[in-house]
């Protein structure tokens, strides 16, 4: 099974930036669709950015367009979050995930492997 490894969170000022990577920790694996997704205190996990890694196509969630892109690495099934301009509101543990087929989602239901989260801090 599949072990997604995320890196790079950490604590930061308001409107300042961080870069999330993802990564399958074992062999590489053919994901169709990766995203990422955070979850804060008391809160549901709600998806943040979706990209399809045949076609490249993204999609991302209202309160965060336009400040963060997820982009495909050189490697195999690695992605990257970039999270510019940062708010306290933006504070989650973030996780990634990834499938083999589907439609890519914005959805937690569709993601079957995740990553353990990393935590993301933004102090005003």
């Amino acid at each position: 099974q599949a072990l997604l490894m995320e890196s790079g969170g950490g604590s930061v000022q308001a409107g300042g930036s961080l870069r999330l990577s993802c990564a399958a920790s074992l062999r590489t694996y053919d994901f169709k669709c990766m995203a990422w997704f955070r979850q804060a205190p008391g809160k549901e996990r709600e998806g943040v950015a979706r990209i399809d890694l045949s076609t490249g196509g993204t999609t991302y969630a209202d309160s965060v367009k336009g400040r963060f892109t997820i982009s495909q690495g050189g490697g195999e099934n690695t992605v990257y979050l970039q999270m510019n301009s940062l708010r306290p509101e933006d504070t989650a543990i973030y996780y990634c995930a990834g499938t083999y087929g589907g439609t890519c989602p914005l959805l937690k239901l569709g993601y079957n492997y995740w990553g353990q989260g990393t935590q993301v801090t933004v102090s005003s």
